[in-house]
């Protein structure tokens, strides 16, 4: 019991009440990966705010919060689709306190009654990845694209102004597709911005010509011709088909 609920003000021992109240009454609180379950989608825990608690002797004491169990992650999701993350021990999450026991919900899906009659109880948490402490930011945060990216920002897709998508990584890009179509002009080219050379393991089917030089001295594949071959100054006939 608050001490002022024993004071004789009928005042006071409300406030003194009402704080009680309030402090059992839990809605969110940041908290750090234990660990995580990628199979049933759950995390283990540990509140990062600790609260204070009085010994026998009266004295207050700031203690940790109990590591928070089984808790449901949440990643965007919606239609079939799903963004995930690798979560991991250490990330810096927020807990967000249900308002009555989630149990029968979470272990049978659909709407059902409540497994227990708790109310903004700590282990009916949800997770949310990711927050960050001052000491934990990522740091160079875009002010002007939306970048779905690596937390050094060495890898990324961004979509920024201007109908433009980039996107960086510092080793290879691996499409796996039977089937890839680009709709566009295509152009290869280096760190710095000049053309590179195009290595293709395969053969190379075309539906349309194959021009080399393409801005300078072109030479088409399908129509080139060739001089100085044959005596004279005559020219050889263009490819022959099929061959």
């Amino acid at each position: 019991m608050d001490p002022r609920e024993r004071f004789d003000d009928g005042q006071e021992a409300l406030r003194a009440a009402m704080d009680g109240l309030q402090g059992r009454i839990n809605t969110a609180i940041p908290g750090i990966i234990q660990s995580f379950n990628a199979a049933a989608m759950t995390a283990v825990v540990q509140p990062a705010v600790q609260r204070q608690v009085r010994d026998p002797a009266g004295i207050w004491h700031w203690v940790n919060l109990p590591l928070l169990l089984d808790c449901p992650v949440h990643f965007p999701s919606g239609g079939g689709f799903t963004l995930t993350f690798p979560v991991a021990p250490g990330d810096e999450v927020l807990v967000i306190i249900a308002d009555r026991c989630i149990d029968a919900w979470w272990s049978s899906g659909g709407v059902q009654a409540q497994a227990e009659l708790r109310m903004h109880d700590l282990s009916d948490g949800f997770v949310i990845p990711k927050v960050w402490s001052q000491p934990n930011t990522i740091g160079g945060v875009s002010g002007n694209s939306t970048q779905l990216r690596s937390d050094d920002g060495e890898t990324y897709v961004e979509v920024a102004g201007g109908e433009v998508v980039t996107v960086k990584a510092p080793t290879r890009i691996v499409l796996d597709s039977p089937d890839v179509t680009i709709s566009g002009r295509l152009s290869i080219l280096n760190s710095e911005g000049h053309a590179a050379p195009c290595a293709i393991a395969g053969a190379v089917y075309a539906t349309g010509d194959v021009v080399a030089g393409a801005g300078g001295a072109s030479v088409s594949l399908q129509h080139h011709i060739h001089g100085g071959v044959q005596p004279g100054s005559g020219s050889t006939a263009a490819p022959t088909p099929g061959t």
